[in-house]
């Protein structure tokens, strides 16, 4: 794990700036109440857009210190799966260029998580006598 740190560096500040501008905009209060309950979630809606974001927030000493990166990962990992069901998936692959709003970078966030929670998965063969 001590080899990921400039992707837990990159996933820090990722989760870092999207926490902190949704928060300071209010934009975390417009999605529970606009969005999310809206789309059958309330009356929680609201605690559930804080939820994701104090978790995006919360990870980001965890990941800079290398501890708890499972659990960091997992609920990231739920989250951004959340959001491709809820939210991207409606809008097709594309973030931007071919589409808006699409699900390549929650893709590309699972994927990041998956890598630092199993580090150690590679689709090569073992050469004989080496492990």
């Amino acid at each position: 794990m001590k080899k990921s740190f400039f992707l837990r560096f990159a996933l820090s500040v990722i989760l870092l700036m999207h926490s902190v501008d949704s928060i300071v905009s209010g934009d975390v209060n417009k999605f529970g109440i606009h969005f999310l309950n809206t789309i059958g979630f309330s009356p929680w809606g609201l605690y559930i857009a804080w939820m994701v974001k104090l978790t995006h927030l919360l990870s980001v000493p965890f990941l800079v210190l290398n501890k708890y990166i499972k659990a960091v990962a997992i609920y990231n990992i739920l989250i951004f799966i959340s959001g491709i069901y809820y939210v991207h998936a409606q809008n097709g692959w594309f973030v931007v260029g071919g589409g808006t709003n699409g699900i390549e970078f929650n893709f590309l966030l699972i994927f990041c998580f998956l890598n630092l929670m199993f580090p150690k998965i590679s689709f090569r063969k073992k050469e004989a006598g080496r492990s």
